[in-house]
């Protein structure tokens, strides 16, 4: 019987007990196996048991070192933890493991972000989205780090991706708007200000920046 199967389709249903007696008998069938350490740690990290979820992520990296995804779900967990250091080191080390997927990069870019470091988060969030078109937030994010680094127009580009795909992502307008603002194009600024505060009515930002735009 393939516990570790078992268990994934109970964590499917959400039934987390069956899940983790399914574990549990896989990991006592065969001790030396990760992927079951592994499988344990992805449900207590899915029912917030981040210390324990860390520990099994850790057993599963004694047993097998070049395990990706047991770097990965270690990566997220400190995500959680918002220890954005230790998530950055464990995302490297599961790109490096041989795992390429667009959540890894997008997860890899926004760590970088948070810890102040946009211009390295680049070309993670570009490869993210390469690899999944339709993540509007990847490409948002991405949008983000080519504002900041003054890269105006194919900033704008990637917002007006966004904005075609979610046409009520008020950030995404938003940061349209300052972009076009940058670019002395006050009539666009205002009119991707506009549509931001149409969404969102209490845009703060869209309302202090149209403010500063237009004071009349």
């Amino acid at each position: 019987m393939d516990y570790n199967q078992l268990g994934i389709e109970a964590m499917q249903e959400g039934d987390y007990e069956k899940a983790a007696e399914a574990f549990t008998k896989a990991i006592d069938e065969n001790k030396e196996d990760a992927i079951p350490y592994i499988n344990f740690a992805n449900l207590l990290s899915s029912v917030n048991e981040l210390e324990r979820a860390l520990a099994f992520y850790d057993k599963a990296l004694e047993l097998d070192d070049s395990a990706a995804t047991a770097y990965y779900g270690a990566g997220n967990v400190y995500v959680v933890k918002e220890m954005y250091k230790e998530a950055k080191d464990m995302f490297e080390k599961a790109l490096r493991a041989g795992m390429e997927n667009g959540d890894l990069f997008y997860m890899l870019g926004t760590v970088l972000v948070k810890l102040e470091q946009p211009k390295l988060a680049l070309p993670y969030l570009q490869r993210a989205v390469e690899l999944n078109e339709n993540d509007t937030e990847a490409r948002f994010q991405f949008g983000m780090c080519l504002a900041n680094e003054g890269m105006l127009d194919e900033a704008l580009s990637q917002f007006t991706a966004v904005t075609d795909q979610d046409p009520g992502h008020a950030d995404a307008f938003y940061n349209a708007g300052v972009a076009y603002a940058y670019k002395e194009n006050r009539e666009k600024a205002l009119e991707m200000l506009d549509k931001a505060i149409d969404i969102q009515p209490d845009h703060m930002l869209a309302l202090h920046a149209k403010k500063l735009i237009d004071p009349s």
